[in-house]
């Protein structure tokens, strides 16, 4: 593992040794335990948008590693100006001992790693949020004690967070249901993917997706950069839903999951949300303690 770019490049191995590590790590945080495996590591934030859990965990998780990090805007850097991201790597490879990246493309993620010289995490683009997936991962192993033979039931935009989830979880062995409206599918090649390596199915009933789920899972109708579809997505999206209906079709234990921010009564009721705010907010947490054994795995 050299990088951190889509789930589907690493193996059900490499994410296992993420989680347990994740969950080692987390142990020692809450019991006072020191842990500076990157004492005098340097990671470098490249940020084209707009994050809380994305630069807060990362930026406090480098800290807890013995390492530092350096937040850096299109303000900040002359890719904002139009140098190639080919010619930013290679400068900042002589500076840094990773990047993580938030943007847009993930070809300029992809493109990072081809001219880096140093690990590249992919913070999040338009079609992946790989570091989102290994916190929900963790979250489901910690309220479960296992993803094997779990249901996973996604209902929304076949997004970044879909795509993630599918990859995610069929590698680690869970049944994946997507619950989306006709052209708001999860990529193409990923779901011929999935088809080919588990039980996954892409359907427009959200009942029929969310029958015995595990676990429910939503995310806000519009995401960064669709503000201008809001009406739109809103008329798309009606039904589109975790609610009372939903929760009685899934299975009675299930846990419900939400990468926040949330919109209560848009694609999740706030009865529901505040009935599994415990599992939301662990889920929240465990993005530092999961990007932090990425780091590790990675950069020491």
């Amino acid at each position: 593992m050299k990088h951190l770019l889509k789930l589907q490049d690493l193996s059900r191995r490499e994410i296992t040794e993420i989680l347990d590590l994740a969950d080692q790590l987390k142990y020692e945080k809450k019991n006072g335990i020191a842990h500076p495996h990157l004492a005098g590591k340097t990671l470098g934030m490249i940020f084209q948008k707009s994050s809380t859990r994305t630069r807060v965990s990362f930026e406090v998780g480098m800290y807890q590693l013995g390492g530092s990090a350096l937040f850096l805007s299109p303000r900040d850097l002359q890719i904002g100006r139009g140098e190639p991201i080919q010619d930013t790597a290679r400068v900042l490879s002589r500076y840094l001992d990773g990047i993580m990246i938030r943007t847009f493309e993930q070809a300029e993620v992809e493109a990072l790693a081809e001219y880096g010289s140093i690990p590249i995490i992919n913070g999040l683009t338009d079609y992946a949020h790989p570091c989102q997936v290994l916190a929900d991962l963790m979250t489901i192993r910690e309220y479960k004690g296992r993803t094997d033979g779990l249901k996973l039931c996604f209902v929304g935009d076949g997004n970044n967070m879909a795509n993630s989830l599918i990859a995610g979880g069929i590698l680690m062995g869970m049944e994946v249901a997507i619950a989306c409206p006709k052209g708001y599918e999860p990529d193409t090649a990923l779901m011929a993917w999935a088809r080919e390596n588990g039980k996954f199915t892409c359907t427009e009933d959200v009942i029929s997706a969310a029958r015995d789920a595990d676990v429910l899972y939503t995310d806000v109708w519009a995401s960064m950069g669709q503000e201008d579809e809001k009406a739109i997505r809103e008329a798309a999206f009606q039904g589109y839903q975790i609610n009372d209906d939903v929760m009685a079709v899934a299975r009675a234990d299930a846990m419900v999951m939400h990468c926040l921010p949330a919109h209560r009564d848009e694609e999740i009721t706030a009865k529901v949300f505040e009935a599994h705010a415990n599992e939301i907010f662990d889920e929240a947490e465990n993005r530092l303690h999961a990007q932090k054994a990425v780091l590790v795995k990675l950069m020491k």
